[in-house]
């Protein structure tokens, strides 16, 4: 929608999935994060319990806490305002597009995998004597790297979408999602990982980095089940009236795999 040639990104749509997310981040982190935890606990023990680190996934094999990390926020709201923001601008359209079915495997993928990429950086990175220890116990928590893997995808989807940085500066999606990925590894390179301060940079990454592998595997998965699905007596075709009384042929065959993932 637009008015007077700005492109309101407040106007995405609300889908059921979306919805949910948003619900659900919300309430943890006022309700129990910032009520709960604010004035009745020190120490954080619910945030501490959920959170993620390679340590607690690989030493304590707490393997829940992937899954888990992505619900919960710092007290500041500026986390959590950003990334709700960014969920529904972007994770509504995309939803609107793929199915709430494939939207949430991707959210979830892209967060899960964000994690373990971040392991998998951190155990590189000790091997080689490049961190320090404190990114190997240092709690992640926050949807970032889920987001990231939706940002990824709607500059993929959407990339000639004119979107309006900070309500004024028009640019395309593709580039917009390129210039976040640049200004990421620019920052990962310049922190390295030697400390806590690299965290959220190598977490956006893993969420970029997961995203764009998911949607290749995905895309290969579906073209080689459509070439083996077997045609037992020839193809299949169906007669179909639209609404202007015209009739049509089309193959039962097409049309079954899903949403595009790809432009």
């Amino acid at each position: 929608m637009q008015r007077g040639g700005m492109n309101l990104q407040m106007m995405a749509p609300m889908t059921p999935m979306v919805k949910k997310l948003l619900i659900a981040n919300l309430f943890i982190w006022f309700v129990v994060q910032v009520i709960i935890e604010g004035q009745f606990f020190s120490g954080q023990p619910f945030t501490l319990f959920f959170s993620f680190s390679p340590a607690r996934l690989i030493e304590s094999f707490n393997i829940w806490t992937p899954f888990t990390y992505m619900f919960l926020h710092a007290t500041s709201p500026m986390h959590i305002l950003m990334n709700m923001l960014v969920l529904w601008w972007f994770g509504g359209e995309l939803e609107q597009k793929w199915g709430t079915r494939f939207f949430t495997l991707y959210y979830f993928v892209c967060g899960v995998g964000a994690a373990l990429l971040y392991s998998i950086i951190v155990v590189i990175a000790m091997l080689a004597k490049a961190s320090q220890p404190v990114l190997w116990t240092a709690p992640v928590i926050g949807a970032s790297g889920a987001i990231f893997g939706l940002l990824l995808a709607f500059g993929i989807i959407f990339g000639e979408r004119v979107i309006y940085l900070f309500m004024t500066i028009p640019i395309k999606a593709k580039y917009f999602v390129m210039i976040i990925g640049m200004i990421e590894i620019v920052s990962s390179l310049n922190t390295g990982v030697s400390g806590a301060s690299s965290t959220a940079n190598l977490a956006h990454l893993g969420g970029l980095v997961t995203g764009f592998l998911f949607l290749i595997f995905w895309t290969r998965y579906k073209g080689q089940k459509k070439t083996k699905k077997p045609k037992r007596g020839g193809r299949k075709l169906k007669l179909v009236v639209n609404n202007d009384n015209k009739v049509r042929v089309e193959d039962e065959d097409d049309g079954g795999d899903g949403p595009r993932y790809w432009n």
